[in-house]
């Protein structure tokens, strides 16, 4: 796999060490610290071990902690649970596992009624590499990064009408990265959604900040502002919904019923 979308324990810990300052954890600032965050001593005595076997840690020269020193090492670095649970997973990755060829996607085509049957909700379907494999009318007129095709994290990025499109970008690219972290195993990610990542880590230096700092976290429900040239701000909320056998994601927008941004997502779904 392409190193710069690889991750290690050491790298881990050490990405969320320098996100933490001292007083953040409780001690004090001292003088003469040249970086931002903790530094590997604070983190071991925070966690209770000693700083040579952390420094191991770091080094990856110890390649089995226990679950009592990585829950230990999560209290320290004040990791939330997604954050944990990427933290087991990078300490004891699963083997992998053999899927079945020809599985993924199989069913799309009994998807495309499905989406087409919810007219005052955008909905669309992505692939193990990141395209979109299925959408229906009302999230291409939404977004037309929604599409059959297109790789919308990679629009994200790289796209300019998605600056406009999204005035919270820069909240929206955070969640689009920690989410993508909290989602994929890397040693089993599709060869496509690899090549994206590294793409964006040498062409957007927005991803590749976001992607450095390792922050983990699934956010299959919530809302987004969009600021549509159509018919202006929209409010909606957002499911996602894994579909682990088929390898894909389904997205869904919609509005509360009875608002205004309801008003005007009916009005976008009645455009020519």
């Amino acid at each position: 796999m392409p190193r710069e979308t690889a991750d290690t324990l050491g790298e881990f810990l050490r990405a969320r060490r320098g996100q933490i300052g001292p007083e953040q954890a409780g001690l004090p600032a001292g003088p003469r610290r040249r970086v931002p965050g903790l530094r590997r001593e604070e983190v071991a005595q925070l966690a209770g071990i000693s700083p040579e076997y952390y420094l191991r840690l770091e080094q990856g020269r110890n390649l089995n902690p226990s679950d009592q020193i990585l829950t230990a090492l999560a209290t320290a670095l004040q990791l939330d649970e997604d954050a944990v649970a990427y933290l087991h997973r990078l300490a004891h990755p699963a083997p992998p596992v053999r899927r079945p060829r020809g599985r993924a996607g199989t069913d799309r085509a009994g998807l495309q009624p499905l989406l087409d049957s919810w007219p005052r909700t955008a909905a669309y379907v992505q692939g193990a590499g990141g395209r979109v494999v299925a959408a229906n009318r009302l999230a291409v007129l939404l977004c037309p990064f929604f599409a059959v095709g297109s790789n919308p994290l990679r629009a994200a990025f790289l796209e300019p009408e998605m600056r406009s499109l999204y005035p919270q970008w820069d909240d929206m690219t955070a969640k689009a990265v920690s989410g993508l972290r909290a989602m994929i195993d890397v040693d089993e990610a599709d060869a496509e959604l690899l090549a994206t990542i590294g793409e964006l880590t040498v062409a957007s230096e927005r991803f590749s900040t976001l992607w450095t700092r390792r922050e983990v976290r699934r956010r299959d429900t919530g809302r987004t502002r969009f600021h549509h040239p159509a018919v202006g701000e929209l409010d909606l909320h957002y499911e996602k919904l894994v579909r682990p056998q088929a390898r894909e994601l389904l997205v869904l927008y919609y509005a509360d019923e009875g608002s205004v941004d309801a008003e005007r997502l009916d009005l976008l779904g009645r455009e020519a």
